[in-house]
């Protein structure tokens, strides 16, 4: 059974800033926990319905294991439908951007997107075509954020998120710097690079003045129908397909 102090600490890490306080994010779903559990992530706690014990996997033994009813579940989920798991996960704060790392392939660059169940799309993307990084501007959504991890489906586990002054970054790399614009190259006649940055913008706004203006490469996706606007993990997925099909 759980304290009154552990439901109000997990409680807590619903929120970005005790997040970051303690260094701890939510995982939910046994596929997802599995996931971060092969990781380089290190577990802290796992609370569990006695219902679904059967499907624990091996653990260590330093991970903190707590059998709990459906209502403590309920309590503590950030789901509507808690799925019978939930785990704390140490941040992986010693990740530092190489820029040198970039080189030789493929990278999306975020630009102020704000919305978790876009990001957590974007990286589950990226994790299906083998894209091993995602630079994000330092007002993109937190990949850490309940609902990003949630959408994430444990791509998270695998895709290395940095989150970078782009403007300074941009001024640093040497590799081609590609942007989604509406005035561009159409993508379907877009000759990519052996490697590159692939700029996707804020969801309303695209991507700011600042950084346009270090785009080497403007591409677009070209509209047939009378859609005002592409969804930025919709747009996301189609320049991961078009880059990966073009190098092949």
């Amino acid at each position: 059974m759980l304290s009154k102090s552990q439901i109000s600490f997990i409680k807590s890490l619903h929120q970005k800033k005790y997040r970051r306080e303690n260094g701890l994010f939510i995982v939910e779903g046994i596929k997802s926990i599995k996931e971060f559990i092969q990781s380089s992530y290190q577990i802290h706690s796992i609370f569990y319905s006695s219902e679904q014990h059967n499907l624990l996997p091996k653990l260590a033994a330093n991970i903190n294991l707590f059998e709990v009813n459906n209502a403590e579940l309920a309590k503590i989920s950030t789901l509507q439908t808690p799925q019978g798991f939930l785990a704390l996960v140490k941040f992986q704060e010693n990740k530092k951007l190489n820029i040198k790392d970039l080189d030789g392939q493929f990278t999306l660059v975020l630009d102020g997107v704000q919305d978790p169940g876009n990001m957590g799309t974007i990286i589950r993307t990226a994790d299906w075509f083998g894209f091993k990084n995602i630079i994000c501007s330092e007002d993109t959504v937190e990949a850490y954020n309940p609902k990003t991890v949630q959408a994430t489906m444990g791509s998270l586990a695998r895709v290395n998120v940095y989150y970078e002054n782009l403007s300074s970054l941009l001024d640093e790399v040497k590799i081609p710097v590609y942007g989604a614009l509406l005035d561009g190259e159409s993508i379907y006649k877009t000759k990519w690079k052996r490697e590159g940055l692939v700029i996707l913008g804020n969801e309303g706004k695209g991507i700011t003045e600042e950084i346009i203006k270090k785009i080497s490469y403007p591409v677009t996706i070209p509209r047939i129908g009378q859609a005002e606007s592409l969804n930025v993990a919709v747009s996301a997925a189609i320049f991961c397909t078009e880059i990966v099909r073009d190098s092949k």
